[in-house]
Formats: structure tokens, sequence, C-alpha cells
């Protein structure tokens, strides 16, 4: 189900798709009644029918609405359309931190420290208001572009239910970061989000979750059975009190946990202030059985109970005690030699004792890159078993060990004879691109996908080809690629409907970017109009409001208005007289006429005089410079004789006109 273009609420006007998740779908939108950008999150159609999750879904969005805190993505709205059920909040321009671990890899402990003591506080607000997130994990923690955490998601926390937690063969949330009692199905409060916010940290500080399998079945047990590696061994830069924090958060038993965020932000807070002190408090014995033991007196009347007395009130001497009393050098040297070695025999029984069916720690060798007789070779030397798996890699070459669990740090140690796990290069994965174009957009991701592509989806109008079928894609058809490469297919909806919008009065420029980005061909077509300013735009082909084509024409008349330029005049003055003048050999010519020329600039009713000389008659020629907008009204007086009066355009292509 896509909404984009679609206005939901009345209000709310989809623009685009900018997440997905199990869950939900998350839209950018636009609130058409307060004119502000918002996060839309629709719920899944698979889980619009079940009408408990429902109802929990509307409660706890509401409960979370209350929820005001800066580390809290805000939430605005929540409803129901139809069969779509959304909630409003607000729109982070940021990035996720999964999408910062992913990019960066391990980060600075400081830096984590301090996006954990966010989140921590954000859960210390939520939890005394009785909701709980139960899906804390880096993909719904934004980071903003200043470097402040936002979790988002509370508004369905506690929808989700031992009922849900599987439904429609689908995990709500990660399994990689729930708690242990959470992966059981069981009771899960307070302290299961601060499990899963220790397993946010050991993922910030590391690189990777702490537990991983192939599948969550798998990756659920690990939670509940397995002790995880310690965090400083895979990253020996974290100072202890931060490791001691992220192992105390991920204790199994509850009891053994930090008991309240409160709790845990104090102890974040002294590691910023105390990295390596040794103030987390944790305890292993607080289940220990209570045991009873003896007093002195008890012991005493045991004895007594248990001695007998012969009636002379003496006790009898056996042999050895005959033997001590005739010879006592004997004994007192006895004692000192039972004195001697009683020591030496403890320390050495007890030495015995502890390394008894003790197994010895081996480095742990970095297999990466061996080839795989290489890596048995070299676990076979190291006393450890292989466990190899294989895939296709376009990175490591075919034969060689991609990775390895667990991961190789430089005096690392582990048990001898343990199980390492390989993962080694089937080399790459070569499929030929299927031939889509022409299909509809069902049968084109069937094809894409059945060759182990991923595929993208790119909508676009399109007047040749019917809506649903495929106008092209990339790569082309029959091209070689790597499997699990992107195949995007471009998939038509048909002619696409834009509406004419209100341009006139607008520069030519701004009036045809916003028709051009509408989907209009712009035509541009120039007249003058003294009254308005130049380069506006006069008029439109179309009139507001109109839908029409994709692609349409329109045409803009544009005000343009002559620029004042600069010229001159030329003026023949035979033609003027209209006689042929007889220039003699010494200039002096046989009529003698004065010629009177006066220019004037007509311009918006004003008549201005811009040249007015008298001119001899050996002058046949007469240059007359002008400028200005308007009409040239060219006077010329000769000798009362004849009166000549012509008027020329400045902007004509009169040949008596020449302008600059």
């Amino acid at each position: 189900m896509n909404l984009e273009g679609k206005i939901i609420g009345n209000r709310y006007e989809i623009l685009e798709i900018i997440g997905k998740g199990g869950m939900a779908t998350v839209y950018k939108a636009q609130d058409q009644v307060l004119k502000r950008y918002v996060a839309i999150k629709v719920l899944r159609e698979e889980f619009t029918t079940d009408e408990e999750f429902i109802r929990r879904f509307n409660t706890e969005a509401q409960s979370a609405a209350s929820l005001a805190h800066q580390n809290i993505v805000s939430i605005y709205d929540v409803g129901h359309q139809d069969n779509i059920y959304y909630i409003v909040m607000e729109l982070i321009q940021g990035k996720t931190l999964k999408q910062i671990i992913d990019e960066d890899g391990v980060l600075p402990w400081k830096w984590s420290l301090n996006i954990a003591i966010q989140i921590a506080s954000a859960l210390e607000v939520a939890h005394k208001n009785n909701i709980i997130h139960r899906d804390i994990k880096p993909h719904n923690i934004i980071i903003t572009e200043d470097g402040i955490a936002k979790v988002t998601d509370f508004g369905i926390a506690k929808a989700v239910s031992n009922s849900t937690i599987t439904a429609f063969g689908t995990t709500i949330g990660s399994v990689h970061y729930f708690s242990p009692e959470h992966a059981r199905g069981g009771y899960t409060d307070a302290k299961s989000d601060l499990y899963s916010l220790g397993v946010v940290m050991y993922e910030m500080l590391t690189g990777r979750v702490p537990f991983d399998a192939d599948t969550p079945v798998s990756i659920a047990l690990k939670h509940m059975q397995e002790k995880p590696i310690e965090p400083i061994k895979l990253n020996p830069s974290i100072p202890y009190s931060v490791n001691k924090i992220i192992m105390k958060a991920m204790e199994k038993d509850v009891n053994l946990r930090y008991q309240s965020a409160t709790e845990m932000l104090k102890d974040l807070n002294m590691a910023l202030k105390n990295p390596d002190g040794d103030f987390v408090h944790t305890s292993s014995n607080e289940m220990a059985y209570t045991q009873r033991i003896d007093t002195i007196k008890d012991v005493e009347q045991n004895n007594k109970d248990n001695s007998k007395e012969p009636e002379n009130g003496k006790k009898k001497k056996g042999k050895l005690g005959q033997f001590f009393a005739k010879h006592k050098a004997v004994k007192y040297i006895l004692i000192i030699l039972l004195l001697i070695l009683i020591p030496v025999i403890g320390f050495f029984g007890t030495q015995a004792i502890l390394n008894w069916g003790r197994v010895d720690d081996v480095n742990l060798p970095n297999f990466v890159n061996m080839t795989r007789e290489e890596a048995e070779q070299a676990a076979t030397n190291a006393g450890l078993q292989l466990e190899t798996t294989e895939e296709f890699s376009s990175d490591v070459e075919a034969g060689k060990v991609i990775s390895q669990e667990p991961q190789y740090i430089e005096g690392y140690l582990v048990k001898d004879g343990s199980t390492v796990k390989i993962v080694v290069s089937k080399g790459e994965n070569i499929k030929i691109v299927p031939d889509v174009v022409g299909k509809t957009r069902e049968e084109a991701e069937q094809e894409v996908k059945a060759e182990e592509f991923e595929v993208k989806v790119v909508e676009e109008a399109n007047s040749k080809v019917q809506a649903g079928y495929v106008i092209r894609q990339d790569p082309e058809a029959d091209e070689e690629v790597n499997a699990g490469e992107t195949v995007t297919i471009y998939v038509s909806t048909g002619i696409k409907q834009i509406t004419m919008e209100h341009v006139v009065g607008e520069k030519e420029a701004d009036a045809k970017k916003t028709l051009t980005d509408l989907g209009f061909d712009v035509d541009i077509v120039y007249e003058e109009d003294t009254s308005k300013d130049d380069g506006v735009v006069l008029r439109q082909s179309i009139d507001v409001g109109t839908t029409v084509d994709d692609g349409t024409k329109v045409t803009l008349t544009v005000n343009k208005i002559q620029e004042i330029k600069n010229g001159t005049v030329n003026i023949n003055l035979k033609s003027l007289i209209g006689e042929e003048i007889e220039i003699a050999d010494d200039g002096i010519t046989e009529i003698d006429p004065t010629v009177q020329v006066r220019v004037t600039v007509t311009s918006e009713g004003t008549e201005e005089t811009v040249y007015n000389q008298s001119q001899r008659k050996d002058v046949t020629d007469l240059s007359v410079p002008v400028s200005g907008r308007g009409t040239i009204t060219i006077k010329v007086f000769i000798d009362d004789v004849r009166k000549v009066q012509e008027t020329l355009n400045l902007n004509s292509e009169n040949p008596v006109l020449n302008i600059d």
C-alpha cells in the first residue's frame, strides 16, 4: 500500500516514503493546517486485522504522546482513516544510530557514553510514566545533525504482546537486542529496556552485536543461555568502568541488572568522570541458600555427648599416648613437622584441585584470508576445531576465509579444543539480468528476485506505456551482475495530470521554473507594455486551475520594454531641398539656401528639442545625434521656400537612420 500523493486525516499530505520497518511504513508528509513537515508512521496492513493489537496501538500511542523530553521523538497526533492506522510525529533531520555504526564501525567510547546517557535519560522519563519501549535498538535511535539522540517508536511500544511477537511469521523488533525474558516470551519490564540498552552500547563500542546466528531462534537461545564475550576483550580501549556497566546491564538474571534507568544513569555519568574507577556494584551470591553454622557451644555439647568417661573420671590412654608420654621429645618434633607440612600440603593440594580438569588457553589464530587448507592446518596446530560454511563473495576470492567467529584480536585466548566458525568464499555469484521491459510490475519483481537480485521500483509518468507496466530497467537485460545487486525497474503510472498555477506578474525565470517543475512545456513570447515592469509575465495561455496532461505546452507572454539606445540620424539635405546642388571648384554653390534643422523627441506625451542648428548650403549631409525612447520628429526648414517634416521611429529600419 503506497500512500504517496494522498491526504489522510483531512490535513496530512503524504509526500514520500522515508523508511520501512517490520510493523509500519514511515512517510514524510506536510501538515496542511500548521504548514510544517512531519513524519507519519502507518501500520502495515497485516496488523490491521488484530482488534486487540489496534486497541493497544491507539491506547499506547496516546499515552506516549504525553511524553515530553528532548531525547524522545514527539508525537503530535494518532488516528485512523478507513483501514489506515497512523501516528504523526516530529520529522527529525539526521541518521539512525545503526547507519552511523555501519558507516564508522567502532565508535569512540566518550561519544558512545554520551549517546547512552541520552537514551537512558529518555527511558527514565518513559518508565516513570509506566511506558516500556520493548524495542530499544540502534535503528530506533536517530542522531540529529547537532549530536542529539532521539528515541522513536514509543507510540507502539506496549502494543507488542506475546500474541503479536511472531504474528504472521514476522518477529516484531530485532531479536539481536532482545532481553532473555523477552526472547522466551516472558514478562518484560523496565529492566528489559536496560538490557537492550546494554546491547546497543556493546555494538557501539565493538562494532558488532554480542550474539549472532543464522536464525532468530538461535540468536534468542544465545540470549537466554550464553554469556557474551566481554566487550573490553574485543576493544581494549574501552575503559574498565564502561565494560562493567555493559556487562551489568546485560545480566541474564533481572535481579543482577540495573533496577532502574536512574541507577544506570548514575553509573554512566560517573564513568565520564572516572572511566577506570571500580564503582559499578555487581552481585553474584544474592540468591545463595542460607546455611546454619554450629556454634562453639554446640560443638562442645556434641563432643561431651559422644565421649565416654571411665567411672573413676580418668580417660584411659592408648598405646600411642603411652609412647608419647615416655618420649616427650619425639612428640614435640612431630608437632613441629606437622606445623611445617600442613601449609605445604594445603597449598599444593589446593593447586591440584584448581587445576584438576582445567583446559589450557590457546591463542586464537587469524583465519581471515587464509585458504581453507591453511585454516584447517592452523586450527590443528592450535588445537582448535573448525566449523565451516560457504557463501558467495565479490570481494574475497574463492577458497579463502571471509570471516570467523570469534573475531580475531591480537592476544585473545580461547579454550583448547574450542570450535571456531569460519565462512569460506565461493567466489562471485554471477547472474544474468532478465529482460522485464514491457511486463507487469508483479511479473518483473518475481523474475528479478528469482535470479537472486534485489529489486528497486521507481514509478514515473509515461504517456506511451500503460500504467503498471515496466518502461525500462537498470542494469539492462542480459548484463552479467553479481547476485544480490539491485536491479531498478521503472514502472509506468500512465499519463500524469498536472494543474496550471497562477504565474502572471512573476518574473520570467521564476514563472518558467515553476511550470517546468510541474511538468509543462513552456514557450515564451514577448511584447511591450510600458505600464508594467520589464520582464514580468503579462499573460498565460492556460487558465489557472485547469488540469491537463503532463508535458502540455503553455505560452507565457512576457513584457519586454525596449532599452534606451543612442543613435545618429543622418539627413540628406539634397533630397530635402528637392533639387541638384552644384558644388563649384571653390566650394561655393550657385544657390544659397539656409537650412534650419530642429530635432525633437516625443516620449510619453512630452516633446523635447534635442537638436536645433542652422547649416549652410554647402553642407549636403547633416548628422544629428539622438538618444532616448519614443518617437523622433525631424523638422527641417529650408530658407522659408520649403518645409519638410519627416517622422521616424528610432527602432525602424529606415535607411536614413543609423543606430549605434
